[in-house]
C-alpha cells in the first residue's frame, strides 16, 4: 500500500525558512519521481518542485525558484522540500506527490501558513 506522509508545516513569519518531509512507503522510492504541489485557498493546485529517480534532474515553479530547493534521501524513503525566504503568498497546503507506473498517489497535505 502506497503511503506518503508528509510533515514540518507551519506558522512562520515572512522572511523566515521551514523545511518540509514526505516519507514514503509502499513502492519502490528510489526510481520514482517525487513532487511536490501546493494549493492556496480558492487557487487550484500547482507544481512546486519535482525531483527524478536518483536525484539528476529538478524543476521547479517560477514563482519558487531561488527559494525553494527539493532534495531525497533514497535510503530512507524521503524527499524533502526546503523553503527559504517565505512570504505571503506561499501560504498554502503543500502536498508530496508520487506518479508511478500502477497510479497517482497523493499524501494528505501540510498547511504553511506565512504570517507576521
Amino acid at each position: 500500500q502506497v503511503q506518503l506522509v508528509e510533515s514540518g508545516g507551519g506558522l512562520v513569519q515572512p522572511g523566515r525558512s521551514l523545511r518540509l518531509s514526505c516519507a514514503a512507503s509502499g513502492f519502490s522510492f528510489s526510481s520514482a519521481a517525487m513532487s511536490w504541489y501546493r494549493q492556496a485557498p480558492g487557487k487550484e493546485r500547482e507544481l512546486v518542485a519535482v525531483i527524478s529517480g536518483f536525484g539528476g534532474t529538478t524543476k521547479y515553479g517560477d514563482s519558487m525558484k531561488g527559494r525553494f530547493t527539493i532534495s531525497r534521501d533514497n535510503a530512507n524513503d524521503t524527499v524533502f522540500l526546503q523553503m527559504n525566504s517565505l512570504k505571503f503568498e506561499d501560504t498554502a497546503v503543500y502536498y508530496c506527490y508520487a506518479q508511478l507506473s500502477f497510479g497517482n498517489y497523493w499524501g494528505q497535505g501540510t498547511q504553511v501558513t506565512v504570517s507576521s
